[in-house]
């Protein structure tokens, strides 16, 4: 048998231990992490080959979400796990972002982390175990890299950082900030937050770092005691003989360029012209020159030439200085019979949101180890290949736009309605229609515009804006608003979201070993400045949400019923509440508290609706004058339905003021009249009295002139099951 090696360490209440040496022995590392009754295992192996032609570095991760973890079978047609759920892909790129940095430069050999969840105790996060995972796995493996680093989660409750709070807890917490870090710097930061201000955030980071240096020192000690050699690798270099050339052949004409044109299309045209003629000059020489390496040699200098000029002399590629945000626009209700739309457009960035209104069962049913069961509000993003001016397959979304689709649901979420006030599903698309950076800040725009153009009552406007750096030893600079050029040469991408009270989401990707808060603290405060500025013009386009809901927009009523009733209001099969739909054309969704829910595009249709349903589950009431059709006709009275399927007894010596031989001298079968319920037996018999209405009688003297047969409850009653809750019916007041 193998031996295990295991090794523990505490984050904030939590007992974390990491174990190593009985399974997997043939991957290149493997882990196991357990939290409580949480335990996952992470592989990380490395192929021993570089694949030929390989110009960028192949690491995969991925996270194996499986349902026996739970103790749960899966619910497919298969019965087995299919494609990663939404959660299971957040969670790998989650892992993935503040590994990647960490690998050593010009590495082309491909590495796999595969991270498989044994136990879930519904207790404890998995998001954040993974991260750990995979970094000890790597730490033990035969792969170079530079960790370690450490992840955790903190909170903030009852005014309290809580470092690596259970999902309970995390209920009332009104910050969810998952972070990674180094010894000494922060990698990777995403949170979603309820209004944060920067000052707390700052100080939450601080607190997370701190808290992270356990899992630091855990994983060293890991290293140490049973960590195998890291294999020899071949880094990729460029050849420094034809770099020279190359080099010696542009001179200053890249620098030329750079400095000469402000307009992407312009530079790029200048650029493909300078390159060709470059990569023709060698080919012309040699015919075995490689013009691959001339252009990645010619990339780099273009790189290094827009980096210098950021740095040294203040100045984009656009011409803009550090903090001046691109030109802006939006637009509102732009297309024909969606339920809201909101066009938002940031320089050569446009995006259009679409928000459309559902039930409530058309919430999103979750099926994985998130404790989610369901999602009320969906936030979807789409990046065609026209958005960029290129062609590639569409194959369904890809991790990038599931990423950014969270990223902007997360920074809205916290301003969606809560469910009593406006008992809608919300489902928010956005495309991108042109792309030139910070898609992802400017779907979070145009969907606030969305939905205040929808008429949802947001509890206030979000905008969102992304940050860059250019850093090089101790001299930085942050720049507010990147465009693509930026992030592609830049050393970070720091998404801040938020309303102009404070922060409601945070995304980091960097690609350098990490960042000091000094800033990260910079980097938030001109994000906060840069989001007011947002905030102003698109509030010039539209205040506050919209009074009415579009015309086309389902109008929700909500109702509540006895729980025992509800097999009135569905019937038969279905029967009942089929027809209802059909006949009212709305759309009634059911909850087991006895809520219902009630949409239809058509207003006074759905009201309908909601008098039939409360009609089907109404109870007579004593002292109440219904109007009611006599249903059957006996010697001794007749029987009224004074609420459909719940019918009384009006005796003879009831109907009339005067003295009846026969109750057909007063009515017929189908007549309607007007009766007051007099008497309700313990077994729900009910007495009625006609007399009473014609005479206006109290109650007290409609049952003292009925006494002689009151003792015996009358007659009538339930039939098919019917009754309780409010007292209406047919469509119209029944009570007079």
């Amino acid at each position: 048998m193998l031996s295990e090696s295991t090794f523990t360490t505490r984050v904030g209440k939590q007992e974390v231990t990491f174990a190593t040496g009985k399974l997997a022995e043939q991957a290149g590392g493997a882990v196991t992490i357990r939290i409580g009754d949480s335990m996952l295992l992470a592989t990380a192996t490395m192929s021993k080959t570089v694949r030929e032609g390989l110009d960028f570095f192949p690491l995969s991760v991925d996270f194996e979400e499986k349902l026996y973890a739970d103790g749960r079978i899966p619910g497919s047609f298969f019965r087995r796990e299919g494609k990663a759920t939404t959660e299971a892909v957040l969670t790998a790129r989650l892992t993935d972002r503040p590994l990647r940095p960490l690998f050593p430069d010009g590495m082309r050999n491909e590495v796999q982390v595969i991270v498989t969840s044994l136990a879930s105790d519904n207790i404890n996060h998995l998001d954040i175990m993974c991260v750990n995972a995979a970094s000890a796995a790597l730490m033990v493996s035969d792969i170079p890299w530079n960790g370690p680093i450490g992840a955790v989660r903190v909170g903030y409750i009852d005014g309290q950082f809580v470092a690596d709070p259970t999902i309970q807890e995390m209920e009332d917490s009104i910050l969810d900030l998952r972070m990674a870090a180094s010894k000494d710097a922060i990698i990777m930061v995403e949170a979603g937050a309820n209004e944060v201000t920067e000052a707390d955030m700052i100080k939450a980071l601080a607190f997370g770092h701190e808290a992270i240096q356990p899992l630091i020192a855990v994983q060293e000690k890991m290293r140490a005691a049973v960590g195998k050699e890291k294999r020899a690798i071949d880094l990729a270099d460029t050849d420094a003989e034809l770099a020279a050339s190359v080099q010696g052949r542009i001179g200053d004409r890249i620098k030329n360029v750079v400095a000469t044109y402000t307009d992407r299309d312009g530079r790029n045209e200048a650029m493909d012209e300078l390159r060709e003629e470059i990569v023709n000059s060698f080919m012309e020489e040699d015919e075995l020159a490689d013009p691959k390496a001339i252009r990645e040699i010619i990339a780099d200098d273009l790189k290094k030439s827009i980096r210098h000029q950021i740095l040294h002399d203040g100045v984009r590629p656009d011409g803009r200085d550090y903090t001046t945000i691109r030109p802006l626009s939006s637009e509102v209700g732009i297309i024909p019979r969606v339920h809201g739309s909101g066009l938002f457009r940031r320089g050569q960035t446009q995006v259009l949101s679409i928000a459309t209104l559902g039930m409530p069962r058309e919430a999103q049913k979750l099926d994985g180890l998130s404790p989610e069961e369901s999602r009320r509000y969906m936030h979807h993003y789409n990046f065609p290949p026209f958005s960029t001016g290129e062609t590639w397959m569409l194959r369904g979304p890809k991790r990038r736009e599931i990423g950014h689709g969270a990223l902007a649901r997360t920074a809205l979420y916290p301003m969606i309605p809560d469910e009593k006030e406006f008992p809608y599903t919300i489902r928010v698309v956005s495309e991108v229609l042109s792309s030139n950076g910070s898609t992802s800040q400017a779907s979070v725009c145009g969907s606030t515009l969305a939905l205040m153009d929808c008429g949802v009552p947001i509890k206030a406007p979000v905008a969102g804006v992304a940050m860059g750096l250019i850093s090089e030893g101790d001299k930085y600079a942050i720049l507010t608003d990147i465009q693509g050029l930026e992030d592609h040469i830049g050393d970070m991408d720091f998404k801040v979201a938020g309303s102009a009270e404070g922060i409601t989401a945070l995304q980091m990707d960097i690609k350098v070993a990490g960042l000091s808060q000094e800033v990260m603290a910079q980097a938030l405060e001109q994000a906060r400045v840069g989001r007011l500025q947002i905030l102003d013009s698109m509030l010039a386009t539209i205040a506050e949400p919209r009074k009415q809901l579009s015309s086309y927009a389902p109008r929700m009523m909500t109702l509540s019923i006895d729980p025992d009733k509800i097999g009135a209001v569905i019937g038969k099969g279905g029967s009942m509440i089929r027809s209802l739909e059909e006949t009212y054309e709305v759309s009634i969704d059911i909850q087991e508290d006895g809520t219902i829910f009630v949409a239809g595009v058509d207003g006074e249709k759905a009201e309908q609706a909601v008098y039939h349903i409360e009609s089907l589950v109404e109870e007579a009431e004593l002292g109440e004058i219904y109007t009611g059709k006599v249903v059957r006709i006996t010697e001794f009275g007749a029987f009224v339905e004074v609420i459909p399927g719940t019918d009384g007894l009006v005796h003879i010596s009831q109907l009339s003021s005067e003295h009846l031989r026969r109750v057909e001298d007063a009515v017929q079968l189908g007549d309607e009249i007007m009766v007051m319920v007099t008497d309700i037996s313990p077994e729900g018999k009910i007495r009625l009295s006609r007399k009473a209405v014609l005479e206006g009688w109290t109650l007290e003297e409609a049952q003292a002139n009925d006494q002689p047969k009151r003792s015996s409850g009358g007659g009538g009653g339930n039939r098919g099951g019917r009754g309780g809750g409010d007292r209406r019916g047919g469509g119209r007041d029944r009570r007079h």
